[in-house]
């Protein structure tokens, strides 16, 4: 076993997003992964101190997680409150872990503005999705982590077999 992995709480069936809900991920790798102690979880917002529930952000004019990181954009509520700030160290405190525990990979939810690495939503609050990696997931792969959606386990499932 080379590799801990990384993984959005509520995959894990933490009731942490900003609805106050989980996703929970079934899927029988993620028992065998819990089993061999690999999984580390994290939910970015709330490492930074984010409230559950809190009011759904998304990263404003079409932008992605890496302008956020390179300061040409910004994370914003529905509320018009600007939470760019709290999305960035929410990066950090996730790329810090991985570090920290040794996860060389990341098992993160799609369309979240951290975590989305296949889609995240367009920042009009209209349910319009467009392809790009949210604040976390594009820190994470910028520091060399293999990041995969919800949606991909099976592609890291393939992945695990070639490393381990």
């Amino acid at each position: 076993m080379t590799g801990k992995i990384l993984v959005s709480a509520c995959l894990m069936g933490h009731a942490v997003r900003y609805d106050g809900r989980s996703k929970p991920l079934v899927h029988p790798a993620i028992d065998r992964w819990r089993e061999e102690g690999r999984l580390i979880t994290i939910c970015p917002e709330m490492s930074a101190g984010m409230a559950v529930p809190r009011p759904p952000a998304e990263i404003a004019d079409g932008a992605t997680g890496e302008d956020v990181l390179a300061g040409t954009a910004r994370v914003m509520e529905i509320t018009g409150g600007d939470v760019t700030a709290e999305f960035r160290q929410a990066a950090e405190n996730a790329l810090a872990l991985a570090t920290e525990t040794g996860c060389r990979y990341a098992l993160l939810i799609d369309g979240s503005p951290s975590c989305g690495s296949g889609f995240i939503y367009d920042g009009t609050f209209s349910g319009g999705r467009q392809n790009g990696r949210g604040v976390t997931a594009a820190l994470l792969k910028q520091a060399g982590i293999e990041v995969y959606s919800d949606r991909e386990i099976d592609l890291l499932v393939e992945r695990l077999k070639v490393a381990d």
